[in-house]
C-alpha cells in the first residue's frame, strides 16, 4: 500500500510505499488489550509496603484487665482495630510483570499502526530537522498537518533539537522509531512519522527474510 508523504506546510508531495504486513493488518481488539495491560503491569515498581501486626513496633503488654473495667477486651495496642496497628490485607511488595510472547507484542503494535493508517490519523512527513530549537517553528508544522489534538511524533532517531522543540507542546510527544510502543500509540490521536522513521519502522517490525528468524532482527 501507499502512504501520501506531506511537506512541512501540509501539502502532499510525494507517495511512500509501505508493507501491508505493517500498515495492513486487520485490528485484534483483544491482542492490543493485553499487549496494552502487559506494558502497563511491566512498569510498575511493586514496592507498596505495609506493616502486618507483626511488624508494627509496640509494646506486648496487655492493655488492660481481662475482665472488670467495662472495656472490650484488648490484648494488643498493634492490633489491627488501633489507631498506628498493623493494616490488615495491605499491600506488600510483589513484581507485576506480565509475560507476552514476541510475536503477539510486535503483532499489536502492527494493529494499531494499521488502524492509524486506515483511519487516516498517520500522517507522513519528509523530514523533520531543526538547526535550533524552535518551539514556534513545531508548531506550526503541527497546525499545518492538522494536529488539532495529541499526537505522537517518530523520528528514525533521537533528535536533540525536535525534542526540545517539542516538549513544550502540550499534548505532544516525541520518540525514535525503535522504542514505539503500544501505550504510546494509543494514547495519542494523530502520529506523525517521517518516511526515515517509517522505513525504519518496515525494516523492524515487516516480513522477515527465509531462513531469518525474530532473535536475529
Amino acid at each position: 500500500m501507499q502512504l501520501p508523504v506531506h511537506n512541512h506546510a501540509g501539502e502532499v508531495v510525494d507517495q511512500i510505499e509501505v508493507s501491508d504486513y505493517v500498515f495492513g493488518v486487520p485490528f485484534n481488539n483483544a491482542l492490543v488489550h493485553q499487549a496494552m495491560v502487559s506494558q502497563m503491569a511491566n512498569a510498575r515498581q511493586g514496592t507498596a509496603d505495609s506493616k502486618t501486626r507483626g511488624e508494627v513496633a509496640g509494646s506486648t503488654k496487655k492493655l488492660f484487665a481481662q475482665k472488670h473495667t467495662g472495656n472490650a477486651r484488648a490484648g494488643s495496642i498493634k492490633s489491627p482495630l488501633r489507631r498506628g496497628g498493623g493494616v490488615v490485607f495491605g499491600p506488600h511488595p510483589r513484581d507485576y510483570r506480565q509475560s507476552l510472547p514476541k510475536k503477539m507484542r510486535r503483532l499489536a503494535l502492527r494493529c494499531l499502526l494499521s488502524a492509524k493508517a486506515k483511519d487516516g490519523d498517520l500522517i507522513a512527513v519528509e523530514e523533520l530537522h531543526f538547526a535550533e530549537a524552535r518551539t514556534k517553528e513545531m508548531a506550526k508544522i503541527l497546525s499545518a498537518l492538522g494536529v488539532d489534538s495529541t499526537a505522537l511524533v517518530v523520528t528514525p532517531q533521537s533528535e536533540e533539537n525536535v525534542i526540545k522543540s517539542t516538549r513544550n507542546i502540550p499534548g505532544i510527544e516525541i520518540m525514535p522509531a525503535g522504542l514505539l510502543n503500544v501505550v504510546a500509540l494509543l494514547n495519542h490521536r494523530k502520529l506523525i512519522i517521517t518516511v526515515e522513521a517509517v522505513r525504519k519502522a518496515n525494516e523492524l517490525w515487516g516480513e522477515k527474510p527465509a531462513g531469518v528468524s525474530d532473535a536475529t532482527v
